[in-house]
């Protein structure tokens, strides 16, 4: 958690304009050119930064709602990831004629990042004019990666633990003619690479992966250094070395590999990392390895908050930083000891598929704390409590917050204790609670007016907050805001033309405590509420969380039951103007009971002898039953999540 800082927050403005709501939910500053919002207050997306191609997301949702497709709704933007394939490359290109590198760059895609089909496949077709490779870290995902990768050029890298079998799948690979480079995790990996390979006649590709004892920065930090998962010491890379030459296969290892962590917060961490690689790169070559590649791995961060900071939902440089520090280190090792120019490889998954998929999810309801505009009153017969809260109430002012605040929260303790003992009655203590809630609303308000929020002041809005109640999982949608408290933009996709009033938190529909979302992402802090806008009567109001490409969906679960959710693949063809490329719906009730070894014909078997029975008790009439059974097989049928 970075540092608090005790500010007040920006003064709401009577007159409410669209870069007010811009400034409040920091659009310009984490879209990327991606997002914005038009003269009708609803997002935009421009999947190629370009205004001749854009697409109203409300305008599109309600396209949707339109075919049957309800929220929650996974929406990928396909040109999203072609842009982003662009960019990476045209950095490194910018960065390699800059230095006046003699190699090149490779982008490789781990697709453990987002494994879904049409995901990797647009990956594969939209980098084909850059060579663009895949990695796999696993027997199933290296099966994908040899199906969809096809001839020499595009490298395949294979990292993780292997066993006997995942490296005789990778060496057929070989030589099918593919270019499979096993990346060595563990010395035990040398034997068997060896082992096998000239069982089936084939020479491989091998690749070093040291543990480099710098380390990254940010929620997965541990991954790199000493004690990191993965990889050899300087002294195992040796010993590895050793044995490969006595094979007569020194020419066979052609890539070096580290990989610090996901999510690299800090660009010093990133140069430490290359200090200590390059050096190991030159050694290594001065021994007689010819690499062709040196592969930095992943780690290129997202600025989920837009702060520009080395905080862990964000990033203190950019990516053309990024990879102008890569080519500058290897330009001058290279050159330093006049050794061969390898061709660069990086494996950003994150910061590659992250902005393509939105998640729009519609709210059901809302929950608010206990304040009204209403006047509360009372008379003067009522207990001491109510009259000590209203004047504590009445009497709150800019000089006094801090001292009335502890007043209200003394007397609510009072009350309660009073309460359980008998002395007060349900009815004054209601009355008590009732001056206490608009007690602390009159202090949040007065406080935003002080130059700095005093501490015991700084959870109010949360405190006071209503609870919007949102048509969607956090377990299945956004697992790692629940695990490791991981932040997303989110932003009503519409009425930005209107001044939100509303200190909210958001709360999913699973029945768990933690199926909710109370941090969200501010300049200089987290923020524990967010402002949204009334709810109005009949009308929907949908929510945008961005970002949300990496890593969500593998790791969603079925908590509750509640599936995966529709989705919808989309090209934008011109000015809100889109095409549909493909429509997956989401998982039914009987889909996700299926999972759980539950089949239609016992459920459906067992509620037929409930109904049997209810009929010979009398509990229902005959004509009853053949609407009951019918509306429960229709409901097996249905979408996990609520009807709008």
């Amino acid at each position: 958690m970075r540092q608090k800082i005790k500010i007040k927050e920006k003064t709401v403005l009577k007159n409410w304009s669209i870069s007010d709501a811009k400034d409040l939910y920091l659009i310009d500053n984490w879209g990327k050119d991606f997002f914005d919002v038009n003269k009708s207050g609803n997002i935009i997306v421009k999947p190629e930064k370009d205004w001749n191609k854009f697409l109203d997301l409300k305008n599109f949702v309600d396209d949707l709602e339109l075919r049957g497709i309800s929220s929650p709704i996974l929406i990928r933007f396909t040109d999203i990831l072609k842009k982003r394939i662009e960019e990476i490359n045209e950095a490194f290109k910018k960065a390699i004629d800059e230095y006046n590198f003699k190699g090149n760059y490779i982008g490789v895609y781990p697709i453990k990042v987002n494994q879904n089909r049409q995901v990797v496949e647009d990956i594969v077709d939209f980098g084909e004019k850059y060579r663009y490779g895949l990695e796999a870290g696993s027997k199933p995902e290296l099966l994908i990666t040899l199906s969809l990768i096809k001839g020499q050029e595009r490298p395949i890298i294979c990292n993780g633990y292997k066993d006997r079998e995942y490296i005789e799948l990778a060496l057929w690979g070989k030589k099918l003619g593919k270019q499979v480079i096993i990346v060595v995790e563990k010395p035990s990996e040398v034997d068997l690479i060896l082992e096998i390979s000239k069982k089936i006649g084939v020479k491989p590709y091998i690749g070093l992966r040291v543990k480099l004892s710098a380390k990254g920065r940010g929620k997965w930090e541990s991954s790199g250094g000493d004690k990191s998962k993965f990889g050899l010491f300087p002294s195992q890379i040796l010993d590895a070395i050793e044995k490969i030459k006595g094979e007569n296969l020194l020419d066979a290892v052609v890539l070096l590999h580290f990989h610090l962590g996901s999510q690299i917060t800090a660009i010093q961490s990133v140069k430490e990392a290359l200090r200590e690689s390059t050096r190991i790169f030159s050694e290594l070559s001065e021994l007689g390895i010819k690499f062709k590649y040196f592969d930095v791995g992943g780690g290129l961060a997202v600025d989920y908050d837009g702060s520009k900071t080395n905080f862990s939902s964000s990033s203190n440089y950019t990516l053309e930083e990024y990879a102008s520090d890569i080519v500058s280190s290897v330009s001058e090792i290279c050159e330093e000891k006049d050794i061969p120019y390898p061709t660069i490889l990086s494996e950003s998954g994150r910061a590659l598929v992250a902005y393509h998929s939105v998640i729009v999810v519609n709210v059901l309801g809302v929950s608010r704390f206990n304040s009204s505009s209403e006047e509360i009153k009372v008379e003067n017969e009522e207990s001491d409590m109510v009259l000590a809260m209203k004047e504590v109430f009445d009497k709150i002012s800019l000089k006094n917050i801090q001292e009335s605040y502890h007043d209200a929260l003394q007397i609510r303790d009072e009350t309660l204790t009073m309460f359980n003992v008998g002395v007060v009655s349900l009815k004054e203590r209601a009355l008590v609670e009732r001056f206490f809630w608009k007690a602390c609303e009159k202090i949040f308000k007065i406080s935003q007016n002080l130059d700095y929020i005093p501490e015991e002041l700084e959870d109010l809005d949360r405190f006071i907050s209503d609870i919007y109640f949102c048509n969607f999982s956090v377990f299945q949608s956004l697992p790692d805001h629940w695990a490791v408290k991981q932040l997303f933009p989110i932003v009503p996709i519409h009425r930005l033309n209107e001044m939100p009033t509303r200190h909210a938190i958001l709360a999913d529909i699973s029945c768990d405590s933690d199926g909710k979302i109370d941090q969200f992402i501010d300049l200089r802090d987290v923020k524990s509420s967010i402002k949204l806008h009334e709810i109005k009567d009949k009308e929907s109001y949908y929510l945008g969380i961005f970002l949300a490409g990496a890593y969500q969906e593998v790791l969603g679960d079925l908590h509750n039951l509640f599936g995966d959710t529709n989705t919808v693949h989309i090209s934008v063809t011109g000015k809100n103007e889109y095409k549909i490329d493909k429509i997956i719906e989401g998982d039914s009730i009987i889909d996700v009971l299926g999972y759980m070894q539950y089949s239609k014909r016992e459920l459906i078997a067992l509620l037929r002898n409930s109904i049997e029975n209810s009929i010979e008790s009398k509990k229902i009439m005959l004509k009853e039953s053949s609407t009951i059974l019918k509306f429960f097989e229709s409901e097996l049928e249905k979408y996990t999540y609520l009807s709008n």
